[in-house]
């Protein structure tokens, strides 16, 4: 597929704080990600990335409240995909995340999906708002990407 064919696209979504929408947004993000070019692996970890993105928002950030929606919004254009997910929560410190590969880590049942989302995306930001926290993922094309 020519990357000059693609443009900016954006998509908006605002989902109830379920497992459902959980599920929704993985699925949305492989197939937006696909669409707009991405190889079948990349599109994978994106969707494996909005998953913990979405997660974190939904019970973390929302706390499962039916009174609160995690917000997401996919845009691409020729070089990158930037998704952005946005709770209602309290807000949280992404600098004093426990590191996952500390021994006294390694056998709790969470605490990873951060790390994982920085390992699949090329870049991985966080945002406070008032209230809740926007994440915001982006991943470039296999074209773009530097060298490591």
């Amino acid at each position: 597929m020519n990357l000059e064919e693609f443009s900016t696209d954006r998509t908006d979504l605002a989902l109830p704080s379920t497992l459902a929408s959980v599920d929704r947004l993985e699925q949305e993000a492989e197939t937006y990600a696909a669409k707009h070019g991405f190889n079948e692996d990349d599109a994978a970890n994106i969707a494996m990335a909005v998953r913990e993105a979405t997660v974190n928002a939904v019970l973390h950030g929302n706390s499962y409240s039916s009174e609160k929606q995690v917000r997401a919004s996919f845009e691409s254009d020729n070089k990158t995909i930037t998704i952005r997910i946005q709770d209602e929560g309290t807000g949280f410190n992404a600098a004093v995340l426990p590191d996952p590969l500390l021994p006294e880590n390694i056998l709790r049942s969470s605490g990873r999906g951060v790390f994982l989302m920085r390992a699949l995306m090329d870049e991985v930001h966080f945002r406070q708002l008032s209230p809740g926290t926007e994440l915001t993922l982006i991943k470039r094309r296999a074209t773009e990407q530097t060298p490591a």
